[in-house]
């Protein structure tokens, strides 16, 4: 399947359209709409104040309750903006946002307002997308689970075994170690209180993809095609797969995995390689972490440049902002790791 996302954060709508939806999925819509829910602004003081009830409406490629094999549209209304809000910054780029970049692509057409393509809304869609990909992936006993891994520099618990994930998808706060997460909140609040944001992490596992797909050569590898859909989400700045980073701190004995039989099936008895070898899956859960940046919308004064004279200007951004973006983007990344999985097994 392929996706494309269209609309704008301050535009009438926003959506997907999904090319490559086989025929015949008895498309479940509510769990498509919870999948939304998880993501959705407005519902504590952690998120963006902005309220959105994110209500999906299916287009085309969906006929008595199946998808019928043509492009699968799915659109979701706007409906709390306050476009005024970014009259000021039209000129003014916001430091580490795509304001600049994009304005430079679009040869200053874009839409400034709400970050217009470029904001953090557009992954509604994605979500959407997502949705379907998780259900493509169910009929083949595969999942795709994850856990706020670090926010500023706390940490939750190390994960042990994909299955922990499994109860997490319904919890506010998805992390494994309660306590952990409530520090991690408190880290958010104080970034907000301070009109300042801050980063973190998610580790995600796509669990049951069998041994064999995938191939070393550029555009086939798994860990390739992963990255690009992950890359694609606003604000993930590094991808790591199984100890990834940690790697550099191991020697071979620490870092192999060893092969043993279980069940009747070879395995690893550890995961450090995240479920590939040679770009091909191994048959282990596919584990990787994401690095979200904070928020670049920030209320404390930032210097920025005026494009219309080139002079050097302070800057105060107004508007609504999630002081960390890393709780509502987990189903964002479960998405994109859902739709990635679909690629690598050719669905």
């Amino acid at each position: 399947m392929k996706y494309t996302i269209f609309g704008e954060s301050h535009g009438p709508a926003i959506g997907v359209v999904l090319e490559g939806v086989p025929a015949g999925l008895e498309l479940d819509l509510e769990k498509v709409q919870a999948e939304l829910d998880r993501r959705a602004p407005g519902k504590s003081a952690l998120s963006t104040a902005r309220k959105e009830s994110d209500l999906v409406h299916v287009l085309s490629g969906l006929f008595e309750g199946k998808t019928t094999g043509t492009p699968l549209a799915m659109v979701i209304q706007n409906s709390d903006q306050h476009s005024s809000d970014y009259e000021s910054i039209r000129y003014t780029p916001r430091p580490s946002h795509g304001d600049y970049a994009g304005f430079i692509s679009s040869k200053g057409c874009l839409d400034y307002r709400g970050g217009g393509h470029f904001s953090g809304r557009l992954t509604a869609p994605l979500v959407a997308a997502g949705a379907v990909a998780k259900q493509l992936l169910t009929q083949r006993d595969i999942w795709v689970g994850a856990h706020i891994s670090a926010i500023y520099g706390i940490l939750d618990k190390a994960m042990e075994d994909p299955e922990e994930l499994k109860v997490l998808g319904d919890k506010p706060f998805p992390v494994l170690d309660d306590e952990k997460g409530k520090e991690m909140q408190e880290a958010i609040l104080e970034a907000k209180n301070g009109e300042d944001s801050v980063g973190g992490s998610i580790e995600c596992a796509v669990v049951g993809l069998p041994a064999g797909f995938g191939a070393p050569d550029f555009g086939r590898n798994v860990e390739g095609i992963f990255s690009q859909y992950l890359f694609a989400v606003p604000a993930v700045k590094a991808v790591s797969f199984g100890a990834g980073v940690g790697f550099a701190y191991m020697r071979g004995t620490e870092a192999n995995d060893p092969f043993e039989v279980k069940d009747g099936k070879v395995v690893t008895r550890t995961n450090n390689a995240g479920g590939v070898n040679g770009g091909i899956t191994n048959g282990m859960p596919v584990v990787f972490e994401v690095t979200l940046r904070p928020t670049p919308s920030i209320a404390l004064p930032q210097e920025s440049v005026d494009l219309r004279t080139g002079e050097e200007v302070e800057m105060e951004i107004k508007g609504r902002h999630d002081p960390c973006i890393v709780p509502r983007a987990l189903p964002v990344i479960e998405a994109a790791a859902a739709l990635a999985a679909c690629e690598v097994l050719g669905i």
